[in-house]
């Protein structure tokens, strides 16, 4: 493949509407994920708990990089933004569960998002091609 700019999935598709955006890039080594929200049948996840909310993204993270031929281990960077600081005990114990053994550098703010979910998750990921 080389070391060119690759789109990684089809179009990112919401309530019919098509996003202006790609699901994840492999730029080189490193592929780099769009944030993600909760989403249950295509739709965003605007109910559950913080702990429903992160496992459904990080499950999203985890076929995403598949697609990409990586894994959770080949993360090397996250970013997370919550809703309420409240919510980082639960979101922290789930995040915790999906890198158990050497976890990527990581950032986390509190923030108002742009779609009423409680968190949204950005990933980078390293893996020679």
């Amino acid at each position: 493949m080389g070391k060119g700019k690759k789109i990684i999935g089809g179009p990112l598709i919401i309530g019919g509407r098509t996003l202006s955006l790609s699901k994840a890039i492999r730029a080189g080594d490193f592929v780099f994920l769009t944030g993600q929200i909760p989403m249950k049948n295509g739709e965003p996840m605007t109910t559950g708990t913080i702990e429903d909310q992160t496992k459904a993204i990080l499950e999203d993270i985890k076929a995403t990089l598949e697609e990409a031929e990586c894994n959770m281990s080949d993360v090397v960077k996250s970013m997370i933004w919550l809703r309420e600081r409240a919510d980082f005990p639960g979101f922290n114990k789930i995040y915790g569960d999906y890198f158990p053994k050497e976890p990527p550098a990581r950032s986390a703010v509190v923030s108002e998002l742009l779609v009423d979910v409680r968190v949204e998750i950005e990933v980078i990921a390293y893996k020679p091609v």
